[in-house]
Parts: C-alpha cells; structure tokens; sequence
C-alpha cells in the first residue's frame, strides 16, 4: 500500500488514481467535490470523522446539505474563492459541529490536476 502524507504537494493526483476501495483505505478524509460543491467521491476516514455513510452523501451538496458548518466565509468562502481563480490550495484549522460532536480539524483544499472537480482533505487534530 503507497504510503500518502496529509498536505503533500501532489495529494490529489496520487487519490484520483486510486479506485474507491484504496481510497478508503486512506488515514484521512477525503471528498472530491465538484465546482458548486456536490460530492463525486466521499471515503470512509470522513465518515469516521462525521458519522456519515459515504453511501449516503455521494451526489449531495458538501456545503448545503452535508456539512452546513462549512458554510461560512472561513470554509466555503475560500472554496469559492479558489474555484473562481482556478487555483485552490489552502491549508487551515476549522471545527466541525454539525449534528456531531465539535471536532477540531486541519483541512486543505486543493484543486484536482485535471478535469474540474476538488479535493477536501481533512485530518483530526
């Protein structure tokens, strides 16, 4: 199993090579998103981390629908921002809180090398 390091610079292209079942196999979470934020792919360390069924959230939208904490200028606002510019890659703190208990993470958000979805990567603190 290829070892993948939380916030390395070529995350997303080593993940969007993998088939669903190595993506779960992955320490951290990881959603790909698309431009307006629908869930393409949603792995089983964010389940873990939410107490979502990635089953269940696939086709959903991230930030209406699944995680309506991250709907906010710090989250979303920076999503925004870098789907706008083409160019999303940042790395941040945020607590989630929706219909859980509040967990302290570390995102980074990153643009997929081709095609036009997005990468959420988020890892417990």
């Amino acid at each position: 199993m290829e070892m993948i390091r939380f916030g390395s610079d070529d995350i997303e292209n080593t993940l969007a090579k993998m088939q669903d079942s190595q993506l779960n196999d992955v320490a951290f979470g990881a959603i790909q998103l698309d431009a307006q934020g629908k869930i393409i792919k949603y792995n089983a360390a964010e389940g873990d981390i939410t107490g979502r069924k990635p089953e269940e959230v696939i086709g959903k939208n991230f930030f209406r629908d699944v995680a309506p904490c991250t709907n906010s200028k710090e989250f979303k606002g920076r999503f925004d921002e870098g789907v706008k510019s083409g160019n999303l890659n940042t790395m941040f703190e945020y607590v989630f809180d929706y219909e859980m208990k509040p967990t302290s993470v570390k995102v980074h958000m990153k643009k997929a090398l081709t095609g036009d979805s997005y990468w959420v990567f988020v890892k417990r603190l």
